[in-house]
């Protein structure tokens, strides 16, 4: 596309677009209908110039004059509670239910990958002595050793928090590095299920394997389930790097993008859920059971909430994404 050409033969609608966002007065039903015109070829010509021949000075001009034509013919909106409900009750769970056939194989692989490791360290006491000491294992491992006091080491708000500011991080470095091809998330689920591995072998190798699944199953069921979401979710954005189907990558990224960032602040509210567990129940004077069943309730109420609300969602049409309204606008591109 010849820019200079293309500037030429559209600068009057441009300009015209300008004049008419500029006036003080109410518009007339004539220059209503001519704004919305010239706001919707703005647009076009938006999308043109940003595939074709990218200029920083024309994009940036088109693109605050589709913003401001944007707002004058749909009128300024603000997020409100209708918002977050919204979001919750349907955006959150379909963008979970949409991911599933990325993060319930990771949870599958990565709970598998834990389990051998734990094996491995479990039956190979040379691999136990790399580990740490002899000593120190058994100050590990002993009953009312560190394993069982790291969780009311320390008050239990507090130790909430923490735990939900560490989960909540290794979540957004899913989310937000997953479109480096998914390396970051690898690495991530890597170190996870190695120090889940190690404390499998090392209990187990103790022959109090018991007692640490009662401590980690509360929680941890939930919490992985977060992770792995995270990750499954930043897996499926670094493959849209790699094939992002019929649209544009660009546009296959934004999407996705989105979406991915939506789920972080739901991921958010499920860790926080995790975390008050991991405060409060975990380290509690329930008997045992009492507390795996607190776990287990949490984590059928969330996959009951994806697989129930989310799949109604998905099939009502909803993906996950911002509303249709305030996505910007795009060109159709050939399959």
């Amino acid at each position: 596309m010849d820019l200079d050409v293309f500037v030429t033969a559209h600068r009057s609608e441009w300009d015209r677009l300008e004049e008419l966002l500029r006036r003080r007065r109410r518009l007339t039903g004539a220059e209503a209908d001519e704004l919305v015109a010239l706001y919707q070829r703005t647009s076009t010509h938006l999308s043109l110039v940003q595939s074709s021949a990218p200029d920083p000075a024309l994009t940036g001009r088109l693109t605050g004059l589709v913003a401001r034509a944007r707002s004058a013919v749909t009128g300024t909106r603000r997020a409100g509670w209708r918002d977050v409900g919204r979001f919750f009750a349907a955006g959150f769970p379909a963008a979970v239910y949409r991911a599933r056939h990325w993060w319930v194989p990771t949870a599958l692989l990565s709970t598998l990958v834990a389990v051998l490791i734990g094996w491995w360290i479990g039956t190979h006491p040379e691999i136990q002595s790399a580990i740490a000491a002899p000593d120190q294992l058994r100050e590990l491992t002993r009953p009312g050793g560190q394993y069982e006091t790291y969780y009311s080491s320390h008050p239990a708000a507090s130790f909430a928090a923490q735990v939900w500011t560490n989960n909540a991080q290794a979540a957004a470095i899913c989310l937000i590095f997953g479109a480096f091809l998914g390396i970051p998330v690898l690495w991530v689920l890597w170190l996870n299920m190695l120090n889940i591995g190690t404390g499998i072998g090392l209990m187990t190798s103790a022959g109090r394997l018991d007692v640490f699944l009662g401590l980690i199953l509360p929680h941890g069921l939930l919490e992985l389930t977060a992770v792995f979401v995270a990750a499954g979710t930043g897996l499926r954005l670094g493959w849209t790097v790699v094939d992002p189907g019929p649209r544009s990558r660009r546009t296959a990224l934004a999407e996705e993008g989105r979406a991915a960032m939506g789920m972080a602040l739901g991921l958010a509210a499920v860790l926080f859920v995790s975390g008050v567990i991991e405060g409060f129940v975990t380290p509690s004077g329930l008997p045992t059971w009492a507390r795996i069943a607190i776990g287990v309730g949490a984590e059928l109420l969330f996959l009951a909430y994806v697989y129930v609300l989310g799949a109604r969602a998905v099939r009502a049409g909803e993906t996950g994404d911002v509303e249709a309204a305030d996505r910007s606008a795009e060109l159709p591109t050939a399959a």
